[in-house]
């Protein structure tokens, strides 16, 4: 199955990171998901409940990223991973990315990102 839903660079404002600035003052992160789906019957029926609802999950992806600190962004793009393949069963994979742009390194760049994918 090739059909797709993307949402691409959803902010959040949170407090991930090893580091204690981190955690105290917070970041910019952006959140890409990619779900894999039939969407042969939305695409006929024009329903919204023959498919999933994309603002309910960015709303998903907000309060993730809001909530709930954690040290590695690893671990956040798979608590979102595994929030949308527990709750939309008709998504058979879905590719979370987690975009760090202002990740503490000692390099200039544009981005760190951590991809994860979640099978049935």
């Amino acid at each position: 199955m090739s059909d797709q839903i993307l949402l691409t660079g959803i902010h959040g404002y949170g407090f991930h990171g090893l580091f204690d600035h981190e955690r105290t003052n917070g970041q910019d992160f952006y959140v890409d998901v990619v779900l894999n789906l039939d969407l042969s019957k939305p695409s006929l029926s024009d329903a919204i409940e023959d498919t999933v609802n994309y603002a309910a999950i960015t709303d998903l992806v907000v309060a993730e990223i809001t909530s709930n600190p954690v040290s590695l962004i690893e671990k956040l793009a798979g608590r979102i991973a595994d929030e949308i393949m527990n709750t939309y069963q008709m998504v058979f994979s879905v590719d979370v990315t987690v975009h760090k742009p202002q990740a503490p390194v000692d390099a200039s760049l544009k981005d760190i990102a951590v991809q994860i994918t979640r099978t049935r």
